[in-house]
């Protein structure tokens, strides 16, 4: 089977001839018809990523058809398109994950090639409104998303909407928070650097959005997402802040946040977060939450919320599984908005 590997460390990815793989106790066998990018594969690739065991088939993301079961899988799972949950054994332990967890596409073979084994407990029926293309794009940013703004940050989704900040909008864990939450019916706003961005935002739901590159940007944030909700003392502050950044610019995050506001991160794109004051966070009783993954069960509850809701994950570009090279240089280079994606098979 061909398939797409890495086999040393900052050097390119290579498009290979694999040994056909098979299902073994418990397993099932894919045939995958498409996969999806993460920064988890640049990050890899460029040595940047804890516990690097080469060489390895890369690719966390994907969905398609079982093609063959272990022993003691049930047959009827033959012939059904699926999407595949990447991480792998989370443990007994909702708050935090095992010795054993690890996310598919290294160590183990992961989805960037023609087939793939998993265990059944990690398949689920894809969703029959997506393409197997949108279906490959949701895995690992979408149940990160999830556990950010839904577990950890624990958007209310009943009651007094609540307003809800998600920064660096386009990258694809920030894009399913804003879908997520506005699906929830939160009022949403963002930031970015990129006006189009912005715009594009704003036509999936988003309220308003603000340039991190203009001057006060946070002042003018909070002014223009003034003019909210009666009674609330901080009309132009948000409940739940949902940041993939970290950097020195997550102090304004803080100044952002309404009282007894939660703040959930899952990046630190910019580097160290520097210059917190820490009587603005325990004057507003504030929580901030570091996060990533999650568990099994959340990855079923977002799934069951992305089809009842019909979500639809947005798509930047879909690359030929042998221009794997040009996608990771596009992933790379930050400006997708949007999960890149790989056509495999069909």
């Amino acid at each position: 089977m061909k398939a797409i590997q890495l086999t040393e460390k900052k050097q390119p990815v290579q498009l290979i001839d694999a040994p056909m793989p098979t299902a073994g106790p418990g397993d099932v066998l894919i045939k995958v018809d498409a996969a999806a990018l993460n920064h988890r594969d640049v990050f890899v690739q460029q040595g940047m990523y804890p516990g690097i065991k080469l060489p390895a088939i890369l690719g966390s993301d994907g969905a398609g058809v079982v093609v063959a079961v272990g022993e003691g899988v049930d047959t009827a799972w033959r012939g059904q398109a699926v999407i595949i949950n990447p991480g792998l054994n989370w443990g007994d332990n909702p708050r935090f994950y095992g010795p054993d967890f690890r996310i598919l596409g290294m160590p183990d073979n992961g989805t960037f090639a023609e087939y793939v084994v998993v265990n059944k407990n990690y398949i689920h029926h894809k969703p029959a409104h997506l393409s197997f293309e949108q279906a490959a794009a949701l895995p690992l940013a979408g149940l990160t998303a999830w556990r950010a703004l839904m577990t950890r940050a624990a958007l209310h989704t009943s009651g007094t909407p609540e307003k809800v900040l998600i920064t660096g909008i386009g990258g694809g864990a920030a894009l399913f928070a804003l879908q997520f939450a506005v699906a929830a019916g939160a009022e949403v706003w963002v930031t970015s650097g990129s006006e189009e961005k912005l715009a594009r935002a704003k036509a999936l739901g988003a309220t308003g959005g603000i340039n991190y590159r203009d001057a006060d940007w946070a002042k003018t944030l909070i002014t223009e997402a003034d003019g909210g909700r009666v009674g609330n003392p901080a009309r132009g502050y948000f409940d739940v802040i949902i940041d993939s950044a970290g950097g020195p610019g997550f102090a304004k995050l803080i100044d952002l946040a309404a009282p007894g506001g939660r703040i959930a991160f899952f990046g630190g794109t910019t580097g160290t977060i520097t210059d917190i004051i820490p009587p603005k966070v325990f004057f507003k009783q504030l929580s901030i939450f570091g996060t990533t993954m999650g568990t099994e069960h959340e990855f079923a509850a977002m799934l069951s919320f992305v089809d009842t809701h019909k979500i639809v994950p947005v798509l930047d570009e879909v690359f030929p599984l042998f221009d794997i090279e040009q996608a990771m240089k596009k992933m790379d280079g930050g400006k997708q908005f949007g999960k890149i994606v790989l056509k495999i098979n069909g």
